[in-house]
């Protein structure tokens, strides 16, 4: 077949939808960054910039909504509440019958109604968070208007917070459904390119003038580049399991008889996990720092706010633990719900249209056989992307250099895996569109 010509791939781009996906994408995105510059009225936006800037937590969350919690704009709570409400529902959906039956029994209109929870659970947990969010802003001295009326100021600010976390889930629905890529992957993505430029900048001032801190840097960004090659293997690795398929014979013509495999991807969930993982440790750190805001008069309450704030606080090694274990677990979980990777249905499949793995029984014992060889392979990659981690978030303590924490493992991974993940559907659209031009031919 002869190589596609430009003219060629013009007319692909073109045929294919490709290109109006990929506009329909960059406008979306940038309806979410014109929302993040949208300060929400009565507040003083520097006051809890401030506070943002040295709290690890706030700073975090703020790395993930773009920028847009540190401005206190109409989008600050960002994609977090839809992304907590799609865990909790995916959870729960393992331990209640009538959700698992929506789930793997009944299509596409029981995947719709798992959705549609999933929206109701995320405006509760959306006005839930915005009213945790008011209370603490009026705890900060300052940082609201003294000319406002306290009561509407707080109601409405609720209101408008509310809205804009729906109105992000929205488009990230939009984005997944008639864009490129998943919406809130890409959200979050955008949200961390965004804070690249003053990463950089706060970096280069800080080793302007000092010969070991631009070793320092060095030295951690030649570990970066390495965990950014390390997520692509991670990404990109599979498992091939053999398979032998019958021959079949029509006439004088025999079909089929030819091996091929399945392939069991070493990292299943992609960047899900560490995304899941993050959004778990961030909703109690978030509520213990709000509250260790307030005024206990039991010393005891106090203490224990300060020492679980201090466990779930990003910069201890309490939490990398639970970090790390936490995508180990969360690896396997998405690997159990994964339909293509049920070891039982891909045993049912395979004895139904006669093929076989070599030297297996088929049935039960393929299944058992299935069962280990995806244990192991998942195994594999949950620790393999809990190492990936956790490395150069280490090399940034080692080094001394805290001004890149912002863009470490955990916003690399993330960054690598969505714009592996985008690249990939661009190259399917136009393989698509390539073999239906050479059908046609």
């Amino acid at each position: 077949m002869k190589m596609p010509t430009t003219d060629d791939l013009i007319s692909m781009w073109h045929a294919s939808g490709l290109k109006q996906k990929l506009i329909f994408t960059f406008l979306m995105i940038c309806a979410f960054r014109l929302g993040a510059q949208l300060p929400l009225y009565g507040i003083k936006n520097e006051v809890f910039a401030n506070i943002a800037a040295g709290n690890n937590i706030i700073g975090f969350l703020d790395l993930f909504s773009g920028g847009a919690l540190g401005k206190v704009s109409i989008f600050a709570l960002g994609i977090g509440p839809f992304i907590t409400a799609s865990i909790i529902v995916q959870l729960v959906s393992v331990v209640i019958p009538s959700l698992e039956k929506l789930q793997k029994e009944e299509g596409e209109a029981g995947r719709r109604k798992l959705s549609q929870y999933t929206r109701v659970f995320t405006v509760v947990l959306s006005i839930f968070q915005s009213v945790v969010f008011m209370l603490f802003l009026r705890h900060l001295p300052e940082a609201i208007l003294p000319n406002v009326n306290q009561g509407m100021f707080f109601l409405s600010s609720v209101a408008v917070l509310t809205a804009g976390s729906v109105l992000v889930m929205w488009i990230s629905e939009l984005i997944t459904e008639k864009g490129i890529g998943n919406g809130g992957s890409l959200i979050i993505f955008v949200g961390i390119l965004s804070g690249i430029p003053i990463y950089a900048s706060k970096t280069s001032e800080m080793v302007a003038h000092n010969g070991a801190l631009q070793l320092g840097l060095a030295v951690l960004l030649a570990i970066y580049f390495a965990a950014m090659i390390a997520i692509v293997v991670m990404q990109e690795a599979v498992r091939k399991v053999i398979i032998v398929n019958p021959k079949r014979q029509v006439g004088n013509k025999v079909y089929g008889g030819m091996n091929s495999y399945i392939p069991f991807k070493l990292n299943p969930g992609g960047v899900m996990p560490i995304i899941f993982s993050i959004a778990i440790l961030l909703f109690p750190s978030t509520i213990l720092s709000i509250v260790g805001q307030a005024n206990f008069k039991s010393e005891t309450v106090k203490m224990i706010v300060v020492q679980l704030n201090q466990i779930l606080s990003p910069s201890g090694p309490a939490y990398y633990v639970l970090y790390f274990l936490l995508i180990v677990g969360l690896t396997f979980f998405y690997a159990s719900i994964m339909p293509n990777m049920n070891p039982k249905d891909i045993a049912d499949n395979l004895k139904k249209h006669g093929s076989s793995i070599p030297g297996i029984k088929p049935g039960k014992p393929t299944s058992e056989a299935l069962d280990k060889i995806l244990s192991k392979t998942t195994f594999i990659g949950a620790v393999g992307l809990g190492i990936i981690a956790l490395i150069p978030n280490a090399a940034t303590y080692v080094t001394n250099i805290r001004t890149l924490q912002g863009i470490g493992a955990t916003s690399l991974i993330i960054m690598v895996g969505v714009a592996l993940d985008l690249i990939n559907q661009v190259r399917t659209h136009l393989l698509a569109r390539n073999y239906e031009s050479f059908l046609k031919e």
